[in-house]
């Protein structure tokens, strides 16, 4: 039988770059990059309107859990960036948190706030919090793009020692 798993939908910059981090992270079972938070229905590479370049996170929740998967996303980009990422700008490079249920709110919420206190990042945390709608899946040239170009554009890399405080209670 098949273990249960946990969706995450995540934006940060460009989907190539976060896909290729996020797919080796333990306990990921599956990935595939695509557009949400927008305004177009069947979005394309070519026509996604208002929405974000976003990567849809299946992971089994014995091997790791949501809050892990955050601070390695907030490891991975830069946060305290509004509507870009490296030389990727606009609506389309926002990042943002799309929970599929309270508890993920309540958890984004939270880490958002580690980071904010953490002051890892050189200004406040932009990131969107909002719930999950419509994920369109990117067109196949653009799944697994690193793995087949692995010398391919990205704007994502995991910080040496970054590690994420818990902000003490006040």
């Amino acid at each position: 039988m098949a273990a249960q798993t946990q969706r995450a939908v995540l934006a940060g910059g460009c989907f190539w770059g976060m896909q290729d981090l996020i797919r080796k992270l333990p306990g990921v079972t599956e990935t595939r990059v695509g557009y949400t938070g927008g305004d177009v229905p069947n979005a394309t590479y070519r026509n996604h309107g208002t929405h974000a370049e976003a990567i849809e996170i299946h992971f089994d929740p014995a091997l790791t859990d949501y809050r892990a998967i955050l601070e390695f996303f907030f490891q991975i980009h830069d946060p305290s960036t509004r509507n870009r990422q490296g030389n990727d700008i606009g609506l389309s490079y926002r990042s943002a948190i799309y929970y599929v249920d309270d508890e993920q709110k309540r958890i984004a919420e939270d880490t958002i706030a580690d980071v904010d206190a953490s002051g890892l990042w050189p200004g406040k945390v932009v990131t969107e919090v909002e719930p999950v709608g419509p994920f369109w899946e990117a067109e196949p040239e653009h799944q697994d793009y690193l793995e087949r170009y692995p010398d391919g554009y990205t704007c994502h890399f995991p910080r040496p020692g970054w590690r994420l405080p818990t902000r003490a209670e006040s």
